[in-house]
């Protein structure tokens, strides 16, 4: 039996190796966890494999939302660092041994994944110092208490290893509570901006449940991460089940925890759930994407853009838009001002080039007093006044409009010396189809309706954060 438990290599070095003070660290980091409110049962989790000084606060996040809950299993994928290998390796009996004691492998479970595809082997090397399997043990273990899991490490993380992999676990799992944890850093010793960057790429992907781009763009590197195979296979299964729902729940860099920007690595935490009925058509009416601002950074950008306000009113200068994390970091945004339900101003910056706090605070005395549309804010309108800020990704440049998602994407549309945007709300406010959003955005811009067709037009979109006051 020894030999079937697969002994911990990383104890004492990437997490503690006291039982009581590995419990004790990862309950404080359940503890500044904020409860995410997701729309269904949880099936998938992304989760950072670094030493927990780095990444656990981050992971935290996704397993927090766990806590408590029952899984027949759970499946833990994480990529091959060590050994090079075809396809992917299942420890098929026994366990893994953490601080905490063994985790069970659920053999009927491994065996039929084992037997559901020849891309899937029991080669016992590839998991023997591989770490981003075990480091996801001891959150698994205080979030669930006793459970059995599958441990899957991935040699080739291409498209079709990872629609094998994926289709295998849905065949073995049926009739089974199964959760997936795909165990993945994102990009690796870049600066921070460039890091957040290509970490974006990453999110934007993850959010519209793009599998086949998230592994084309790692593939020619137009973004990173290190278990993009578990990831892609985490999203796959998903999407076999039926759950379209998905959250990112946090995103930061060693950067954010060690204060040095020059090479950093960056972490994400998201999790993938079946939709109850309720939440499904709530959830359609919610534009944008979730870029893993936490519910503090955005009420400090909302009062931060209020305060602009009011100081202006005043004849003062406004307070000094400060902030920590997401605030600092250069971020195009625009501040929508509505009153009584009916907009007021609306005026924004598209390129990242000053801290997302400073943007904010700029751009909305630009909407409360420069948009040309509407005389100057009154001091008597205040009261009325509800604050909306869309906090957007990079513009990135299409080919063929059938990329754009109605509800998720915000169009910029470029033609000689015209240009218009929308933002991702106005589609779903009004009902559009995708034409007509790519006709009003032509006529935002002082265009033919019909310009989007002409091949000089050049057409961008990007998504945002779109977030308001109650």
């Amino acid at each position: 039996m020894d030999k079937d438990i697969r002994k911990s290599v990383i104890a004492g070095t990437w997490y503690p190796g006291d039982p009581a003070i590995l419990s004790g660290d990862i309950r404080k980091y359940f503890a500044k966890v904020p409860v995410h409110a997701v729309g269904g049962p949880v099936v998938g989790l992304v989760s950072p494999h670094a030493g927990y000084v780095y990444s656990g606060q981050i992971a935290a996040h996704g397993y927090r939302l766990i806590e408590g809950q029952h899984y027949d299993a759970v499946i833990v994928i994480g990529p091959s660092h060590r050994v090079l290998f075809r396809g992917a390796s299942v420890w098929p009996s026994g366990g893994y041994e953490t601080p905490l004691g063994v985790v069970p492998v659920h053999g009927e479970l491994a065996r039929a994944i084992l037997g559901a595809d020849p891309v899937l082997n029991s080669e016992r090397n590839p998991h023997a110092e591989e770490h981003s399997v075990e480091i996801q043990l001891p959150f698994l273990q205080v979030a669930l208490g006793a459970f059995a899991f599958v441990p899957i490490v991935m040699g080739t993380q291409d498209l079709p290893t990872c629609e094998a992999v994926a289709g295998a676990i849905f065949r073995a799992a049926r009739g089974k509570s199964v959760l997936v944890v795909g165990s993945s850093d994102l990009s690796h010793f870049h600066t921070y901006e460039k890091a957040r960057r290509l970490d974006q790429g990453v999110i934007d992907l993850v959010q519209k449940r793009d599998y086949r781009g998230l592994s084309r763009e790692l593939e020619d590197g137009s973004c990173e991460a290190c278990g993009g195979g578990p990831v892609v296979t985490a999203m796959l299964y998903a999407e076999k089940t039926g759950a379209r729902g998905v959250k990112v729940l946090k995103y930061a860099n060693s950067g954010d925890v060690t204060g040095d920007w020059r090479q950093v690595v960056g972490y994400l935490s998201a999790a993938f759930f079946r939709e109850n009925p309720g939440e499904k058509a709530a959830a359609k009416m919610k534009a944008g994407i979730d870029m893993g601002l936490s519910d503090d950074e955005k009420q400090a950008l909302l009062q931060i853009a209020r305060a602009s306000i009011q100081a202006e009113l005043a004849g003062k200068k406004p307070p000094a838009a400060k902030g920590q994390g997401a605030l600092e970091e250069k971020r195009g945004a625009f501040v929508s001002l509505k009153k009584r339900g009916r907009l007021r101003g609306c005026i924004g910056f598209i390129e990242a080039k000053k801290p997302l706090a400073k943007t904010v605070e700029e751009m909305a005395i630009a909407a409360a007093f420069q948009d040309p549309r509407f005389e100057p804010l009154k001091k008597e309108e205040l009261k009325d006044l509800r604050l909306e800020i869309s906090v957007l990704t990079p513009l990135r440049r299409i080919a063929d409009v059938g990329e754009i998602e109605v509800g998720v994407h915000g169009l910029y549309i470029r033609k000689g010396g015209c240009a218009g945007l929308l933002l991702p709300q106005v589609a779903t406010e009004y009902g559009w189809d995708r034409d007509t959003f790519l006709r009003e955005t032509c006529c935002k811009a002082g265009l033919a309706p019909d310009a989007w067709r002409d091949r000089e037009t050049e057409i961008y979109h990007f998504s945002a954060d779109v977030f308001g006051e109650e």
